[in-house]
Formats: C-alpha cells, structure tokens, sequence
C-alpha cells in the first residue's frame, strides 16, 4: 500500500472524463453570466488561482527528480502541445474594444440624431 505522498497514476480514460465534466461545469457558469463583466472576471482569477496554486504546490512536487524521468516528461510536453498558460488580456486590447463601442455607439446615435431632424 502507499502513502499519502507517493505519486498516484490516474487512469487516464477516468481523468479525460473528470476534466470534461470540469470544463463543462465551468462553461455553463460563464455562459450564465454572459455579458456581466465582473461575474467573468471573477470566474478568470478563480482560474488563475487554481492554475497557480496546482502550478506551484502540486504540480512542482511531482515534477521528475531524475534526468532520464525529466527527459521523457519534457518529451510528453511537446509532444502533447507544450506549456499549460493563462494569458492575460492586455490593457491595450481592453482599451481598443472600449474604442470600437464608444464609435459604435457614435454611429447608432448619429442615425437616430438625423431621424428625429426629418
């Protein structure tokens, strides 16, 4: 029997089922809150979070101690897609969506404005 320490080998069939009824999970949350920006961002750092902490506690401690072990791992990495990462949006995309409504909204104003004029 093993410890509480010793790595676990999931089934893989069980952990692709564990992580679609997670990623469906997550999808029906944020498609309730479509179009409430606060709800999705708060949804985002809950992600963010679990990324980091998985990333730096769970994660780091089963990483290969071993160069041959290391070596197959990195190989498992590239061949299955690379490095998990979160990008974040940039402040500079934020501000060009902002732009694109502010115009949008201009526009539809402008054409009620020459309506109401006729």
């Amino acid at each position: 029997m093993g410890s509480e320490h010793e790595p676990h080998k999931s089934n893989t069939n069980e952990l692709a089922i564990e992580q679609e009824a997670i990623s469906t999970a997550i999808r029906i949350l944020a498609e309730r809150h479509r179009g409430d920006e606060r709800s999705l961002l708060k949804i985002l750092r809950t992600l963010e979070a679990l990324h980091r902490e998985i990333c730096e506690g769970l994660f780091q401690e089963a990483l290969p101690t071993n160069r041959q072990a290391l070596y197959s791992f990195l190989k498992d990495i590239e061949s299955e897609g690379g490095w998990p990462y979160i990008k974040r949006m940039r402040i500079q995309a934020l501000l060009v969506n902002l732009l694109e409504a502010e115009k949008a909204q201009a526009a539809s104003s402008d054409g009620n404005s020459a309506k109401s004029v006729e």
